[in-house]
């Protein structure tokens, strides 16, 4: 007979793990407004920076939703392919974001 699996401090890093990220995300988003307020405010980069804003949310929404998860189960589930897709497209469509940003 298998031992119940004991997941230790697993999930609390994992969660963690997801507030720094979190944390990061929203620094990067406030450094791209600075940077628009900063270098000129022009139309595209008022979308960008708009873009980019709304892609930290969608972000943020991923992580909420993980870290619930994480949170109120000893044996949390393992994170959904949508979820993880999500997550990717939000990190790729901003750093294209930046890209746009800089040039």
């Amino acid at each position: 007979m298998t031992a119940p699996r004991d997941p230790g401090l697993q999930p609390e890093r994992t969660r963690l793990a997801w507030r720094r990220t979190t944390l990061s995300y929203a620094v990067a988003a406030v450094l791209a407004v600075r940077n628009v307020l900063h270098g000129g405010v022009s139309a595209t980069s008022v979308v960008v920076v708009a873009l980019c804003c709304s892609l930290w949310l969608g972000f943020l929404w991923v992580a909420h939703h993980r870290i619930r998860a994480l949170a109120t189960s000893a044996r949390p589930t393992a994170l959904a392919p949508r979820d993880a897709t999500a997550a990717v497209l939000c990190v790729v469509a901003t750093a294209v974001c930046a890209a746009a940003l800089v040039v």
